[in-house]
């Protein structure tokens, strides 16, 4: 037996995890991100952990965080680029819509402050992670 053993994740970052999966075989994916580094976090505020999505030159991983206290998700803990911060409901209906995610939706999530947003540039490569 292995002396690593593989961490279970959990709430959204098992979610995302799953999500991503096909993307660690495709090349496509490799290409496009092979020079990039980025980390956003992704925060389900009614669940337990938050899902930090790292990208390091064309790999891809996530990472499972408590977002209790607050402070566990702080810029300068997690050194993320991005943040993307809504109930957990609202994020299925994002991650798992089949076809493309409507901008007006979304914009309309903002304004209303259902979505909060930092690092709105990073956070926009998550669109393009799930069109691949």
């Amino acid at each position: 037996m292995s002396e690593e053993k593989k961490k279970r994740l959990r709430g959204l970052a098992g979610i995302v995890s799953k999500l991503i999966e096909p993307l660690h075989k495709s090349e496509k994916f490799k290409e496009k991100f092979k020079d990039t580094e980025l980390k956003v976090l992704l925060n389900a505020k009614d669940g337990k952990y938050a899902a930090l999505l790292v990208i390091d030159k064309g790999t891809i991983l996530v990472e499972g965080i408590k977002n209790n206290p607050k402070k566990n998700l702080k810029k300068k803990v997690v050194g993320w680029d991005g943040l993307l911060q809504t109930k957990t409901a609202i994020f299925v209906e994002i991650l798992q819509s089949n076809d493309r995610i409507s901008v007006r939706k979304v914009v309309g999530k903002i304004l209303t402050g259902r979505i909060k947003i930092r690092g709105i540039k990073h956070v926009l490569v998550l669109l393009q992670l799930f069109k691949l």
